[in-house]
């Protein structure tokens, strides 16, 4: 089985395949920010114009989702969460405003562990 960065939850991956029913292909961006903005925010595929100071974590695939999801970082955060695997879940309660999730009446969460020292030798390679 490959190393990842990134896992999701059963749950989760039943909330992307519904917002990816009601609103076609999808990115997930973390960042550093405050409140919110620490969340991981689920976008439209490319709403989020992602550059320079944000690092490409993984492609997603979602079983029910035709096209893998992208996930970001900030660089800045990725800094301090290079060692971190990191698993998306879903929670009931209110989210980030701009993720597409919010208005479902849940929020997506990061779930994280200390990468072992086997995986990060392979994620370096």
């Amino acid at each position: 089985m490959p190393v990842t960065r990134v896992d999701v939850t059963p749950a989760a991956a039943a909330m992307m395949v519904r917002l990816r029913e009601l609103h076609g292909p999808l990115m997930f961006h973390q960042s550093g920010g405050c409140c919110d903005g620490s969340s991981p925010m689920c976008y439209l595929e490319g709403e989020f114009r992602t550059g320079g100071s944000d690092v490409f974590l993984e492609s997603l695939a979602i079983e029910g989702v035709p096209e893998p999801i992208t996930f970001w970082m900030s660089a800045a955060q990725f800094e301090l969460w290079k060692h971190t695997h990191l698993t998306v879940d879903v929670v009931p309660g209110r989210g980030a405003g701009f993720s597409l999730e919010a208005p479902e009446g849940v929020r997506f969460l990061i779930r994280s562990r200390l990468l072992t020292e086997a995986e990060l030798a392979a994620l370096a390679t």
